[in-house]
């Protein structure tokens, strides 16, 4: 065996998509945000109408799925993969806190999920994949070799996403982002369809006193474990 699966799951900023980028790159791995494909699905509800507050037309978002094309292009200048809405750029416009003050809800809906988990799987059906999520290793990749639970504190995770949001420009308050991070825990840990749980064999990896490199070697050296098997 010399190329795994990995699915890396947990809870909104607990900075998943930082270390599944960079773990990715360092193994040569496809890396695939399934986060961003939620963002995208959400962004074109936003564009069209569909959803805004205390207003969601699910059953019209579900009419309109298959107008909904994502994909992922690499930037080589950035070193990752930036997600494309029907042949539109959208890394930036789906990062902003509008998109995740929705995304939890329209991730709710089971027929956007099944889409959306039918291209996940097929992202990785030659294995030598890193994704992250919050149901990668329960429903997309049960199978995975190595499954990652990410954990922190609401608090960190809102410092951190705050920051974040700062350094792109965005002028809002660390209460709306820390409000918005325990929402979206309520939101994806109670959803009906593929709630936000920890996978039975998944290693839990709480950092909230760790830092990115701390992280990536931890997981580094979990991938070595396997791969020497």
């Amino acid at each position: 065996m010399n190329r795994i699966t990995i699915a890396i799951d947990g809870f909104s900023s607990t900075g998943k998509s930082t270390v599944a980028k960079r773990l990715a790159k360092s193994l040569g791995y496809i890396y695939v945000d399934s986060g961003a494909m939620y963002r995208a699905v959400t962004l074109y509800a936003m564009q069209n109408n569909l959803i805004q507050e205390n207003c969601f037309d699910k059953e019209l978002l579900i009419t309109q799925l298959g107008a909904i094309k994502i994909s992922f292009k690499f930037n080589e200048e950035l070193g990752f993969a930036e997600v494309y809405l029907n042949e539109q750029n959208v890394e930036k416009q789906i990062r902003t806190l509008e998109v995740s003050q929705f995304v939890s809800q329209v991730a709710t809906v089971s027929e956007v999920r099944e889409q959306l988990v039918l291209q996940q799987q097929n992202f990785g059906k030659d294995k030598g994949v890193v994704m992250d999520g919050r149901d990668i290793g329960t429903v997309v990749f049960p199978d995975a070799e190595l499954k990652i639970f990410m954990k922190a504190s609401a608090e960190i995770r809102a410092n951190r996403r705050y920051k974040e949001l700062l350094e792109r420009g965005h002028n809002l308050s660390y209460d709306d982002v820390l409000e918005n991070v325990t929402t979206r825990d309520r939101i994806d840990s109670t959803r009906e369809d593929s709630p936000l749980v920890k996978a039975e064999d998944a290693i839990e990896i709480d950092n909230s006193e760790l830092t990115v490199e701390e992280q990536l070697e931890t997981i580094k050296e979990l991938v070595n474990h396997i791969l020497s098997k």
